[in-house]
């Protein structure tokens, strides 16, 4: 009986410093108590902003850049032919035949099966399309049978866009001229710089001429007579 009542005693006593301890340690650690590292392990750059990054080109910078031509499109396309043909008369495979696709309505192939999120697409293969086609094809068209994850760099998706245009399609290539660009862009912000501008920026080369005529001090006055 003594025997019993030892082991109940311990036993007792081990409940009671395990509680004790449980309140302690519950005190110490509470989350008011917990300060954040100062300096953090990890950090996911552009998490605290919302996931923003840099704004991708347009497809038509795309097209006029350096190295991207039909050759380098050639080698992207490799990636494509265990799905696609793309020679004239060329047999469907786990995906149609790509020949004169470019400037074509989507999913227009008579006797494939497409799916019906492509299916439901409108409009025709631009390159403005294509491009976010072949960026994301799942993205594109959820619920597509294309398996593919798509190409990561427009410059891959313009220089295969340019090969697949070669291939019986031949639609007008978009010039990138550079300076446009910028102008487009300033008349969208307005005037910048100090620029003066009418109608969002754009200025007028005769009237900035004869603006200038007017400035011009005349022979014997000082300026701003």
């Amino acid at each position: 009986m003594d025997k019993q009542n030892t082991i109940f005693g311990w036993v007792l006593f081990s409940g009671i410093v395990g509680l004790g301890l449980a309140i302690v340690s519950g005190k110490y650690f509470h989350a008011d108590n917990l300060e954040a590292p100062e300096n953090p392990g990890y950090f996911v750059a552009g998490a605290a902003e919302g996931g923003g990054g840099a704004e991708e080109m347009t497809m038509a910078a795309a097209l006029n850049m350096d190295g991207v031509d039909v050759s380098a499109g050639e080698a992207v396309f490799a990636k494509c032919t265990a799905c696609h043909t793309i020679e004239q008369g060329g047999a469907n495979g786990i995906g149609p035949n790509l020949y004169g696709i470019m400037g074509k309505d989507i999913a227009s192939l008579a006797g494939f099966a497409y799916s019906d999120a492509l299916s439901a697409k409108e409009g025709a293969w631009t390159w403005d399309e294509m491009n976010a086609w072949l960026k994301s094809p799942r993205g594109y068209a959820n619920g597509t049978k294309m398996s593919f994850a798509g190409l990561s760099k427009i410059e891959d998706r313009a220089a295969v866009a340019l090969y697949m245009n070669s291939m019986g399609s031949n639609i007008p290539v978009p010039e990138y001229v550079e300076a446009v660009a910028a102008e487009a862009e300033g008349a969208e912000g307005g005037a910048t710089d100090g620029e003066a501008g009418v109608e969002g920026g754009a200025i007028d080369p005769v009237e900035a001429a004869e603006a200038m005529d007017m400035a011009q001090p005349v022979p014997g006055n000082p300026p701003g007579t």
